[in-house]
């Protein structure tokens, strides 16, 4: 039978899904293998170095850089304190002393004799890594961090903005089809993750933001509401890092796109229960895609599959490109010879079975392939 490759989409359920949690720096783990742990548990933790400040001592105290470490107070490694006196001059006759005062707080990391200038390490900033999922320890990676393992439902969607959090799994409407509307978002939804069915609208996303909604998953957005959202355009870079208050997923694309109904019902399947949601998109080398992770372990684990692989007839995938784009169909046709498209340019195509009844030619590059 006739195959080719091409990438994809996860969406599916009992998928068993694997996690590293691992620290920008060496740190300290909290578990062993084998714990079992809820998204919220604190896995891992460490501390960033603190910014440096740079104090001019020697300029103000009138002495030359070789001489500054006979003015100081403090020696390198002594933790100081915002308005202690660390260095003074020596004055005439014991009169007219300068004294210089610290304007923060840490630690003296280098006292140079070159420009009589003296360094000074702020506090540290405390770093802790969450679990992000509900699930077991599989494997400890000393002092960086460990893996998670649990047994799961999985969305992938196309983009996203904001980054981990979690809560709740609810639906705000009642179709995949519906736009949630900002009246149809209620007090009790604080901290919950909604499902929007259709398009999110920039009044939908300020008023889930402003009830303390932790995210919101919907077919599609439109750019110029994500651009008002969040004051600027997104580029080519990775998302995920804004601090916009709530993380938002589209799981078809930009423009009017209701959500897939396949995609609609494995989330509905897991309603009520408690999701974690990335919405932390790259799309470029190394691609990474906006998520939603459901904890299942009542379900029997299958290993987790990527959405890439072999392409063959009776294999769902969802269209990328115009003018089908965000619309899910089968392949009902691999089609050997490149075809000429209308811009008189020569491409492998396929043929699809559309889930709106109809049959179209589609290049195979403008599909992704949905993993079930």
């Amino acid at each position: 039978m006739a195959q080719a490759f091409t990438p994809g989409l996860t969406r599916a359920a009992g998928l068993k899904v694997i996690k590293t949690r691992r620290l920008p720096l060496l740190g300290e783990t909290l578990f062993k293998v084998g714990d079992k742990v809820s998204a919220t548990d604190i896995v891992a933790r460490t501390d960033l170095p603190g910014p440096v400040s740079v104090l001019k001592i020697s300029h103000r105290l009138g002495c030359q850089p070789g001489e500054l470490k006979d003015f100081m107070s403090v020696k390198e490694g002594d933790a100081i304190s915002n308005g202690q006196v660390i260095a003074e001059s020596k004055g005439f006759m014991g009169f007219f002393k300068s004294e210089f005062k610290s304007n923060t707080d840490g630690i003296i990391e280098s006292i140079s004799k070159v420009n009589g200038q003296v360094y000074v390490r702020g506090t540290p900033i405390p770093v802790e890594m969450e679990a992000y999922i509900d699930g077991k320890i599989i494997d400890v990676m000393k002092d960086e961090g460990v893996m998670v393992e649990t047994v799961a439902t999985m969305v992938q969607g196309i983009f996203g903005v904001g980054g981990e959090t979690g809560g709740k799994l609810i639906f705000g409407v009642d179709s995949p089809s519906d736009v949630l509307a900002p009246s149809d978002l209620k007090e009790d939804m604080k901290d919950c993750i909604v499902v929007a069915g259709a398009c999110l609208t920039q009044e939908t996303i300020m008023k889930a933001k402003s009830i303390g909604i932790k995210g919101l998953v919907g077919g599609a957005l439109h750019d110029k509401d994500l651009r008002s959202f969040l004051g600027y355009d997104i580029g080519v870079a990775i998302t995920g890092n804004e601090n916009i208050g709530i993380t938002l997923v589209a799981t078809e694309g930009f423009g009017e796109l209701k959500m897939d109904s396949n995609t609609w019902s494995l989330l509905k399947s897991c309603e009520g229960k408690r999701a974690s949601i990335n919405g932390a998109t790259q799309i470029r080398a190394g691609v990474l895609r906006p998520e939603i992770i459901i904890p299942t372990p009542e379900e029997k684990s299958k290993d987790s599959d990527s959405g890439a692989g072999s392409l063959e007839i009776g294999t769902k995938i969802v269209v990328i490109r115009n003018p089908y784009f965000g619309l899910t169909g089968t392949v009902s046709e691999l089609i050997v010879e490149p075809q000429r498209l209308e811009s008189e340019a020569k491409v492998r195509v396929l043929k699809v079975k559309l889930e709106n009844g109809d049959e179209a030619i589609v290049p195979r590059a403008n599909i992704e392939r949905l993993a079930s």
